[in-house]
């Protein structure tokens, strides 16, 4: 979950797979008497709008910033709609016991046996190395489900997975679960697509360009399980930096890239599909690529047909 918008226009596409939404089938009040996240009603224009043909919802159930969103209304919501909408379940690694050593792995089968494709939007503000998110993705590496994490650049005042500069405690992560496809998010993630003026630049969106590299294309060479999610302003951001290494990216990792939005409230801008097209378009990536980020890698990691 991102919410910093960026100015652009909008156009229809076709043929898209969101790996990233979120939708409640009540309006979700946020402090202040404010409605934040979309309706389910409200999505399913924006994706007739953005010619989106289906999409993740993932539920928020780390009480951080939002109360939690139970993976039953995803469940519901996925029975009304299940040509538009693929059920993710979510599991809070202080779940049962608050312990290192707690049963996940009971919930997550049970909600995998329900029809859930992932695990996701992970994002309660503690460290990856904390032995309760050790656990948990212990367990889901077992149960056999890809996880969409969402991170943060401190410890309070904040939500997301806590990784130091460099991404040191993600990629250990990556080494402790080898089988376990992690989908990159958020804008601490995404500010090391390349090298950062001031460690400090990666809590929000560096509207810098960049000649070197950073953390990230690092994680994707090294770590075959490193995937991403190209979602949000952190995911648009990172790509327009330096549009010359967009491309060059996008057709390096063309294989673990994935197409989302996260839309959050029911007027938020969504930048990707122009972009991606722009790309397709003039040459800068190939049809194959395209269509691999735009649908084809979701319909393979998700075993969609």
């Amino acid at each position: 979950m991102t919410t910093s918008p960026q100015p652009s226009a909008q156009q229809s596409a076709s043929g898209f797979i969101d790996i990233h939404g979120h939708a409640y089938r009540i309006p979700a009040m946020m402090p202040g008497g404010k409605s934040w996240f979309s309706t389910t009603e409200q999505l399913i224009r924006r994706y007739k709008n953005l010619g989106i043909e289906k999409a993740c919802l993932l539920p928020l159930v780390s009480p951080e910033v939002y109360l939690p969103q139970s993976n039953e209304e995803i469940l519901q919501i996925t029975e009304q709609f299940p040509d538009r909408f693929i059920p993710f379940c979510n599991i809070d690694p202080r779940a049962i016991s608050n312990s290192a050593d707690a049963p996940l792995g009971d919930l997550l089968r049970y909600y995998r046996d329900l029809g859930c494709k992932g695990i996701g939007e992970v994002m309660p503000n503690l460290p990856f190395l904390d032995p309760l998110v050790q656990n948990l993705f212990h367990h889901v590496e077992e149960v056999g489900f890809p996880l969409i994490f969402d991170i943060s650049h401190r410890i309070g005042g904040s939500y997301g997975l806590y990784d130091d500069p460099g991404l040191p405690q993600l990629e250990q992560c990556l080494q402790n679960f080898p089988k376990l496809i992690i989908l990159g998010h958020g804008p601490a993630y995404w500010a090391e697509i390349g090298k950062l003026r001031a460690p400090e630049d990666r809590a929000g969106y560096p509207n810098y360009s960049f000649e070197e590299e950073g953390a990230v294309p690092r994680l994707f060479r090294n770590y075959p399980n490193m995937y991403g999610d190209l979602s949000a302003a952190s995911g648009y951001n990172a790509l327009t930096r330096n549009p010359a290494y967009a491309s060059r990216f996008l057709n390096e990792f063309q294989d673990r890239l994935f197409f989302g939005t996260d839309i959050c409230g029911p007027d938020q801008p969504v930048y990707h599909v122009e972009f991606l097209r722009h790309l397709r378009d003039t040459k800068q990536i190939s049809e194959t690529t395209f269509t691999k980020i735009a649908r084809g890698n979701a319909l393979k990691l998700l075993n969609l047909g």
